[in-house]
């Protein structure tokens, strides 16, 4: 603990460098309108402003780029209680009670305590972040390339479990990733793969065409330009002072949120959309007045939101001591630091500290940037909202063509980012989630060379993977997991991913 604490002050030591703090504060502030604006969300506000970040150093990149992330967390729950629109799909639950509470002129109130218990929970599962990472990151480094193959595996078949979607369906997208991150130069005998000729795809295909392509472009492309703007309950600042039986209401809703969110959030899935709705059933259910829920219930908001912060920084865990992303968000900030020269995984504490040590820290700071932000500003993110959408897509448009071309100023990859934008287009009338088709070509780099050290160490003999005992755990799990969902499919009933499908997918409220 001693060494942890020594290393977390060096770790302020980066983050409150003036550069960094600049960039701490861009990447909330952008998160925080990333989560206001309605259809478009963290994963397409990382993806369109990677290319942003390729003039920054590692720790620069991810300090900006994770601040998007979590700030977007909080700015969804601004248009969720003034108009009953999520701007992200996190906020969803956010609507039912948060929009009562406004209707009922207690707008500001909802917002306080919205903020509060989002920086509550975002601050402990920084420090739990900050205790359980380094630990992990050791016990990792014992990991041979057998069980880190076993690893990846089981998180593709978990995150394929959790997803809301077909597993099916999950599982085909991930296996698209992975062989698209199959193109290029072979690290093991220079040959050239499925490259078509063309010596720009001897690197690969890049991580950041796709990302724009898929979560930018594609999300626009889906999106309806005529967003109808409703009518929107803006308080005063003078009338966001939640009362005394409020704040009691909503302490103990904010400490199980946050629990909960962090737990939820190191599985792999869409952690902080699926902690928000179990939140929300949790404090249903433990409520002595469950008949207030839908009505402006203070639970109903300090929940939910406690819980989608908390998770959001949970994802980190994974992602920074196993290099494991736990979903596409972190599978593209995984993205942008390999191509800072930045490997994620076991090794990133002791080879990065100042990475490692001075994004941990930079949380610390963002959040209280975001708490700072979200109250006083709400007027003027009200204000953004009224700029018509017909303006405002065609200027994303714009800024994802200048911005991957600038990446690497190849053609190739704005012929690569278009052709993404129309596939992610048509996945989403085919009711198919694109975000594992990132997260396979994020990993297929990684998991190919275990597997394939893996082979070499056995001579070509698969049961490697069965004679170490991490290993055969691992998988073990991994097939557990198949044979549930085929025993969900046989009976064919309905279980939780079907129901949050539904949830996502119906109108709150």
């Amino acid at each position: 603990m001693g060494t942890t604490l020594v290393s977390l002050l060096h770790g302020f030591s980066v983050a409150l460098q003036p550069d960094n703090l600049g960039y701490a504060f861009l990447g909330c502030l952008v998160g925080t309108l990333v989560g206001v604006l309605p259809g478009i969300g963290p994963l397409s506000g990382i993806s369109i402003l990677l290319p942003v970040t390729f003039g920054l150093n590692g720790t620069q990149a991810v300090i900006m780029l994770a601040g998007i992330y979590y700030g977007s967390q909080y700015g969804g729950s601004t248009t969720s209680i003034l108009m009953s629109i999520p701007g992200e799909a996190s906020s969803v639950m956010t609507c039912i009670d948060g929009y009562a509470m406004a209707k009922k002129g207690r707008a500001g109130a909802a917002l306080c305590i919205a903020a509060v218990g989002s920086w509550v929970a975002g601050t402990f599962g920084i420090v739990m972040l900050t205790v359980i990472a380094p630990p992990l990151a050791t016990i990792a480094l014992r990991f041979g390339p057998p069980e880190y193959t076993a690893l990846l595996v089981l998180g593709l078949i978990f995150l394929a479990y959790m997803s809301s979607s077909s597993l099916v369906r999950t599982l085909l997208m991930a296996c698209t990733g992975l062989m698209l991150g199959m193109i290029g130069i072979d690290n093991m005998t220079g040959e050239f793969r499925y490259s078509f000729n063309l010596a720009e795809l001897g690197d690969g295909i890049g991580i950041v065409p796709v990302a724009v392509g898929l979560f930018g472009l594609g999300e626009i492309l889906s999106t309806p330009s005529s967003k109808v703007v409703g009518e929107i309950i803006a308080p005063k600042l003078r009338e966001l002072l939640p009362s005394r039986q409020e704040w009691r209401e909503a302490a103990m809703p904010i400490a199980r949120g946050s629990v909960l969110g962090f737990l939820i959030g190191i599985i792999p899935g869409s952690a902080h959309i699926i902690s928000s709705f179990l939140s929300y059933a949790l404090e249903r259910r433990v409520s002595k007045h469950p008949e207030q829920f839908g009505k402006g219930a203070v639970a109903g908001v300090a929940g939910p939101e406690s819980a989608n912060n908390s998770a959001s920084t949970g994802a980190f865990v994974p992602m920074l001591a196993l290099g494991l992303p736990t979903g596409p968000i972190t599978a593209v900030l995984i993205g942008a630091l390999t191509v800072h020269g930045v490997a994620v995984g076991p090794q990133l504490v002791n080879e990065h500290p100042d990475v490692f040590w001075g994004f941990v820290a930079s949380m610390y700071v963002g959040n209280l940037m975001l708490l700072a932000l979200n109250l006083p500003l709400v007027s003027v993110f009200v204000t953004i909202l009224r700029i018509p959408y017909a303006y405002l897509y065609p200027l994303i448009i714009m800024f994802c063509i200048i911005g991957v071309y600038e990446v690497g100023h190849s053609i190739v990859d704005v012929w690569i980012m278009l052709i993404m934008g129309v596939l992610g287009y048509a996945l989403r009338k085919f009711s198919f989630d694109p975000a594992p088709l990132v997260l396979g070509l994020v990993i297929a780099p990684t998991f190919e060379q275990s597997l394939r050290q893996s082979l070499i160490m056995s001579n070509g003999n698969y049961w490697i993977f069965f004679q170490r005992p991490i290993a055969v755990t691992l998988i073990a799990i991994s097939v557990g997991l198949l044979l549930l969902s085929a025993i969900t499919f046989v009976l064919r009933r309905k279980d939780w991913r079907t129901q949050l499908a539904e949830a996502e997918t119906g109108e709150p409220g």
